[in-house]
C-alpha cells in the first residue's frame, strides 16, 4: 500500500489569504499573527478559506479499503484503474497475520492474531480469471471473480479541509488497521506541506 503525492495547491499562507480578503487585506510573509488566524477559524468552524489549498495523490490499496474511503465525498474527487479497460495479473493484499474479532466491538478486530494461509484460494481465483480472458470473456464481466484484496489504484483530488475530515475520522485507532495505514500516510505528507493549518484542523 503505499500514497504518492502528485501534486499541490497553496500554503498556510493561502489559507490567511483567502480569510483575509473579506477585509481587502493580504500577507505577503507568514506571521505568528496568522497561525493565530489559522487557529481561531478552525476552532470557529470558519471551514471556507481551507478550501482554497488543495492535495493530489495518487494511492494504492486492496479494493476493501478504496471502498471505505470512497465513501468521503465532500469536497473530493476520485478517478480508479478500471478493470473493464484493464485485464493485466491482478496483484492482491494478503496479511502475514489475520486479526480475531474483537468480544467487546460490533465491528472490528482485537489485538490477538493467527497465521492462515490463503494462497490456495488467490491461485484459483487468478486461473479463472485468466481462463475467462482466454475463454474471449469481456473483462468487464470477468472481473467479478475477483476478490476484494485485490490492488487498485486511484487519483484522489480535494481541498485541505476535505482531507482534514478524512484524516480526523480515519487515523483514529479504531479504525480498520489497513485503512488507517492510508490515512496515516496521507496524514504525514499533508503535515509537511501546510503544517499550521493542518495542526489546526486534525482534531487529535
Amino acid at each position: 500500500m503505499n500514497v504518492d503525492l502528485i501534486d499541490h495547491m497553496g500554503s498556510d499562507l493561502t489559507v490567511v489569504n483567502a480569510a483575509r480578503v473579506s477585509f481587502a487585506k493580504e500577507s505577503n510573509e507568514f506571521s505568528d499573527k496568522d497561525a493565530k488566524l489559522i487557529s481561531f477559524l478552525a476552532k470557529h468552524d470558519h471551514w471556507s478559506p481551507f478550501g482554497h489549498a488543495s492535495l493530489q495523490f495518487r494511492i494504492k490499496a486492496p479494493v476493501f479499503v478504496a471502498r471505505q474511503l470512497v465513501k468521503h465525498q465532500v469536497g473530493l474527487v476520485w478517478n480508479e484503474v478500471s478493470r473493464r479497460y484493464v485485464d493485466d495479473e491482478p496483484e492482491f493484499y494478503i496479511p502475514t497475520e489475520w486479526r480475531l474479532k474483537a468480544d467487546d466491538k460490533k465491528q472490528g478486530s482485537s489485538d490477538e492474531t493467527i497465521e492462515y494461509n490463503i494462497d490456495g484460494a488467490i491461485q484459483f481465483v487468478t486461473q479463472t480469471y485468466q481462463n475467462l480472458l482466454n475463454n474471449n470473456i469481456a473483462p468487464e464481466m470477468a472481473r467479478m471473480i475477483l476478490p476484494q484484496n485485490m490492488y487498485t489504484e486511484w487519483y484522489w483530488s480535494g481541498t485541505l479541509m476535505a482531507f482534514a475530515r478524512v484524516c480526523n475520522l480515519r487515523c483514529k485507532p479504531d479504525t480498520q488497521l489497513e485503512t488507517q495505514k492510508i490515512a496515516n500516510l496521507i496524514d504525514e505528507q499533508v503535515t509537511k506541506l501546510f503544517p499550521i493549518s493542518w495542526s489546526a484542523l486534525r482534531n487529535e
